[in-house]
This record gives structure tokens, C-alpha cells and sequence, in this order.
């Protein structure tokens, strides 16, 4: 079967990978569609250390082809959301409902493929980057069939990320301000949670002057092009005098780290979401931060994927959440490179590789 494999030196698009039939608790499931997320390039730059080879993918959709033993809430046809999140259901972090802390989520990679006989490594417990993959029964959350799936892709990561994100960590209230730094994949899932919430300032930062029409779609209110703004927390200040309530950075630089800490008002919280290098080091000034101040880290949106992400396609189903809009352009799987060009050259909100 096709799929896009990382081997150490750079991504490529294979046609004889392999993968085992499900065993207890697990579901094989036939991908239609992946979205092309920064932290996939982030394991080819080395940004996230990752053993290979491994087939890539980590935002995906699909059919349900088969089942495991003990696998009850999906079935063969059943259209499905794929999770990252591989938790064990019963340690203390997942009976707490913060499935996103449970340590046999985090760092235990498996390797349900095979090619020339020889295993392949999963990335993220999920490698949406092939036209089937394997995951744990908790990962698969089964969507109504009126949701395009290439449009369902994407609440696997970047929606679940982004509005997770001002729901479940930073819990955004009615008349907030918001500040989000970053109008891409994440960003725009931030803007959306923000009108969610009821958010009635929100202001979107990017270096991309194209991206304002998206970011105001979104919900944004305001937009600052920082390409052409001398001092963009000046022109922050210029709107909100006192500091936001909420800043979310979601590029990844330390400055920007930096510059979201700087803008926050009293008992205003920074949430992190651009995904640095590991030894990447931010400071901030301790003093500033005794008026109630706060620096969150935020993995997953801090969600609970089998509530979140069937709200989430509920809200779409309304008319209230958008998804749709957020596919920029799809590519079929031959067209890998193309997608990553157009990713990294910021012409796409989110780039969409279909099976």
C-alpha cells in the first residue's frame, strides 16, 4: 500500500508498505484524507526527535475496515476521526479525564508496519499518511457520515489543538480579549474557540499580510500585519491599553514567547502551542508576573478526544464551527512535495493529502 515515509534523510512516497491485521482493541482503518500539519515537517528538520523509518501522517479520517477483539463502539463502515492520543484508559491521569497526560500516550512508539519485511515505526500513534493504519479502539472516534472527510480530517489535530486549546486549558469567558500570534492551522482553531466562547476582542498577529481575511473569518476582530508594523505590541496596545486576557503563541520563537508574556494583562494567561526545538530556551520577567500572571503549556488542546471531537463535528453539523473553510487545497498523495511547498511557503491554512 502507498504511504509517505520518512527514512532518516528525507520524506518519501512509497507503495509497499504493509501493515498487521488489528489485535484486541485495535482498528484498521482505511485513511481518505490527512492534513499536512507543521509537526510532520517538524520530524524531517529534527524539531521532534523521532526513530526511523516511520511513516508519517498524524490528522486523518477514514472508514473502519476491521476490528479487534473487544471493540465495540465502531464497526466496519463507520467513518471515523483518527486521535493521536493512544491512552490507556486506566491510570490515574486517564480516570481524572486528562487522557492527554497519560504516560503510555507519550513516547512509545509502535510499529505495526512493515516494509520489505523489515518494521516501520507509527508516528504519533497514528501515521495518517498511508491508506491504512492501525490504532488503539480509545483513537478512533466515530463521526456522522454527513461530514466531508476531508474536512473531518483535520479535528484530529489542528481543531482539536486549537480549540481545545481555549476551551479546556485556558476556559476563555464571555467578554475576554484574546490575543493569538500565528494565523495558521492552529491559529485560526484558536480564533474559531475564541468566538466560541464569546470572546468579544480578538486580536490575530501573523507576517503574512494574506492571511487577514482568514483570521476575520474566524473570528477575528482585528488583524495586525507584523511584515509592517515597526512594533507590533505597540500596535496590540494601541487596542487593548491594559494587555489581553488570553495570549496564545502559536509559531514556536522564543521572541514571540517572549512578546505574548509581555502583552498580558492582570491575571491574564499565555498558552504555548508552536512547538519549539527541545533546547530552545524563552525568559520572561518574574516580576512582571506577581499581578496573577501565568505561563500554560497546553498538549492536545488538553482534550478528551471521544467528547471533544464529537462536539466538535455536532458544531459543524450546526453551522457553528468551521471546517470546511479551513481546507486550503487537497493533494493527492503522489503530490506530497507539492503539499509541503505550498505549507511552507504559507499559501494554505491547511493542506489536505487524500488516498
Amino acid at each position: 500500500m502507498r504511504g509517505v515515509l520518512f527514512d532518516g534523510e528525507a520524506p518519501l512516497v512509497v507503495d509497499d508498505l504493509e501493515i498487521r491485521a488489528p489485535g484486541p482493541g485495535e482498528v484498521l482503518v482505511r485513511v481518505a484524507a490527512a492534513g499536512l500539519c507543521h509537526s510532520d515537517l517538524s520530524v524531517v528538520d529534527g524539531t521532534i526527535p523521532f526513530p526511523v523509518p516511520v511513516v508519517l501522517g498524524h490528522e486523518g479520517a477514514g472508514v473502519v475496515e476491521a476490528v479487534g477483539a473487544g471493540v465495540a463502539h465502531v464497526a466496519p463502515g463507520d467513518h471515523v476521526a483518527l486521535s493521536t492520543l493512544a491512552s490507556c484508559g486506566a491510570c490515574a491521569d486517564c480516570d481524572r479525564g486528562r487522557p492527554t497526560m497519560c504516560r503510555r500516550a507519550i513516547g512509545r512508539p509502535e510499529r505495526p508496519f512493515t516494509r520489505g519485511g523489515e518494521p516501520v515505526y507509527q508516528f504519533a500513534a497514528n501515521s495518517a499518511f498511508a491508506e491504512r493504519t492501525l490504532v488503539k479502539a480509545v483513537q478512533a472516534v466515530r463521526i456522522p457520515k454527513e461530514v466531508p472527510l476531508t474536512s473531518a480530517a483535520l479535528m484530529g489535530c489542528g481543531v482539536v489543538t486549537g480549540v481545545g486549546a481555549v476551551l479546556n486549558r485556558a476556559r476563555v469567558e464571555r467578554g475576554d480579549s484574546v490575543l493569538v500570534t500565528g494565523a495558521g492551522g492552529i491559529g485560526l482553531n484558536v480564533l474559531q474557540g475564541a468566538r466560541l466562547a464569546g470572546a468579544t476582542t480578538i486580536v490575530a498577529v501573523d507576517a503574512n499580510p494574506e492571511k487577514a481575511g482568514a483570521a476575520r473569518q474566524f473570528g477575528a476582530t482585528h488583524f495586525v500585519d507584523a511584515s509592517a508594523t515597526a512594533n507590533v505590541p505597540a500596535a496590540v496596545r494601541e487596542i487593548l491599553p491594559t494587555g489581553v486576557d488570553h495570549a496564545f503563541e502559536c509559531v514556536g520563537r522564543a521572541e514571540l514567547i517572549r512578546q505574548s508574556v509581555d502583552l498580558l494583562d492582570r491575571h491574564g494567561q499565555a498558552v504555548l502551542l508552536g512547538m519549539t526545538a527541545p533546547k530552545v530556551e524563552a525568559s520572561f520577567l518574574p516580576a512582571a508576573m506577581f499581578l496573577d500572571k501565568s505561563i500554560l503549556g497546553c498538549r492536545y488542546g488538553s482534550s478528551r478526544p471521544q467528547h471533544d471531537m464529537a462536539l466538535y463535528a455536532d458544531l459543524y453539523l450546526k453551522g457553528r464551527l468551521l471546517l470546511d473553510e479551513l481546507v486550503s487545497a487537497t493533494y493527492p498523495v503522489e503530490e506530497f512535495d507539492r503539499a509541503v511547498a505550498d505549507l511552507e511557503g504559507g499559501k494554505v491554512a491547511r493542506g489536505v493529502v487524500t488516498f
